[in-house]
């Protein structure tokens, strides 16, 4: 996308404070590991699962934690991806959603956890430093007609699909 957009990873952008494209992009990614088992052991079992969502997008990586049988419409409208995801697509001329099966559109990381231990989930882990929020809630049963992905790489898990429009009117 920056090559065939005409762009240099030594430009800077303005979307990125005049961060070259370069520093942007090469970001080292955020390491949850540490905080993700604190949150594990003190739980008491309420961490169900940990997704780490990388290539695939948000909904494949879901849905091969979930046991089969379940479903999640995850609520777009739950948060914003960030710029730099924003840019890419627009740059690319992609639309947003398009990139949702390849991006994680700013969520590293989904914790399915129980509903009774969720407020205190996220208690600890925005005291660690991570955001957190809700994106969804795990059913099971009959799930609304939809495109749900599942199955994704072999694995016979739950089903996900992304509902709504971002926030901040975030395309």
């Amino acid at each position: 996308i920056v090559s065939s957009s005409g762009l240099s990873y030594t430009d800077a952008a303005a979307e990125f404070g005049g961060a070259t494209w370069g520093e942007v992009l090469l970001e080292p990614t955020r390491l949850y590991t540490a905080p993700l088992l604190r949150l594990i052991a003190q739980s008491g079992g309420g961490v169900h699962s940990l997704s780490h969502v990388t290539g695939g997008g948000i909904a494949a990586n879901l849905a091969r934690v979930l046991p089969a049988g379940t479903w999640v419409d995850v609520d777009r409208a739950t948060w914003t991806p960030p710029t730099v995801f924003q840019t890419l697509a627009a740059r690319g001329d992609i639309p947003l959603s398009d990139t949702e099966g390849t991006w994680n559109l700013g969520i590293g990381f989904v914790a399915v956890v129980a509903a009774d231990r969720a407020a205190d989930a996220a208690s600890a882990l925005t005291a660690e430093g991570i955001a957190t929020w809700q994106v969804g809630v795990v059913s099971d049963g009959p799930r609304p007609a939809g495109d749900y992905v599942e199955g994704a790489k072999g694995v016979d898990g739950g089903a996900v699909r992304l509902v709504g429009s971002f926030a901040e009117g975030a395309q």
